[in-house]
């Protein structure tokens, strides 16, 4: 089982080619994976392998796609002000779908807090209204995007006050005990359960890509019953193998990982011996 997970940030848009769009490398990518003979599965799938609930072989000569954050533009096309028309996620990967026969899927690990949905969208994009959650549950029926808990507001810097108790703000490395993590991923959780219904959230991806020593010893599994989540995803460069703990599930990031298409298929290459 060697598995790679690869995350993209529809966010990212600093221009229209590779290494400046997430929109223009997702296309590409998809391209270089269908070439290398490769499936895509969901990192649920992946998840299911490495719990033992499927058979390894299930995921094998695969790779899974996720998107962090939840913003508009994982789903719809999206005239940016500055770089004009960006096609949505979920429109490349049915494009892909539909020129090649093979089923594209990702999932977003979405911020979950309507209220600071609200100010990031002022903060870190064009305060434009773009982070609604609106489409959350089409996405979800659909199946193309999969949504999934990326925390309940990502302890972010930018906001006037977020759920950590002593403002200890802009990691995630500081929700280091209960009545915190509770109050990023366990109510996290309960929204999307109940907003999504019947859908329920199992994944958890770590905002920053940061996690301590709590969170994967003590509050993750021994509360699992609480915050119903199965797995953890950070953004360490890895593929996901059979030894890989459950609450460390590493992931590439496009753009910090690699940065060119030659890079992503020697990476994929490497990955299949």
């Amino acid at each position: 089982m060697k598995v790679p997970i690869l995350t993209y940030h529809s966010s990212n848009i600093a221009g229209n080619d590779y290494d400046s769009n997430n929109h223009v490398a997702l296309a590409e990518d998809l391209r270089t994976i269908a070439r290398l003979g490769l499936r895509i599965v969901s990192v649920t799938e992946v998840v299911d392998a490495l719990l033992g609930e499927v058979p390894q072989s299930s995921v094998e000569n695969a790779v899974a796609l996720t998107c962090d954050d939840g913003s508009f533009f994982d789903w719809h096309d999206m005239e940016h002000p500055h770089y004009g028309p960006q096609r949505g996620f979920a429109g490349i990967l049915r494009d892909h779908t539909e020129q090649t026969g093979r089923r594209a899927q990702m999932t977003s690990f979405v911020i979950v807090s309507p209220d600071a949905r609200a100010v990031l969208d002022v903060t870190c994009m064009a305060g434009r209204d773009w982070w609604r959650d609106d489409w959350w549950r089409e996405a979800a029926r659909e199946g193309v995007i999969a949504i999934e808990n990326h925390s309940w507001d990502h302890n972010h810097a930018t906001l006037p006050r977020t759920v950590q108790h002593e403002q200890r703000k802009g990691t995630f490395s500081t929700i280091d005990n209960r009545a915190d993590a509770d109050a990023e991923i366990r109510a996290a959780a309960d929204w999307l359960d109940a907003h999504l219904a019947p859908q329920r959230s199992t994944l958890f991806a770590y905002p920053y890509g940061e996690w301590n020593d709590y969170l994967v010893r003590e509050y993750l599994p021994r509360h699992a019953h609480e915050h119903r989540q199965r797995a953890a995803f950070t953004g360490e460069p890895h593929p996901v193998e059979a030894n890989t703990d459950r609450w460390l599930i590493p992931r590439y990031v496009c753009g910090h990982h690699w940065k060119t298409p030659g890079e992503l298929e020697s990476l994929l290459r490497e990955m299949r011996g």
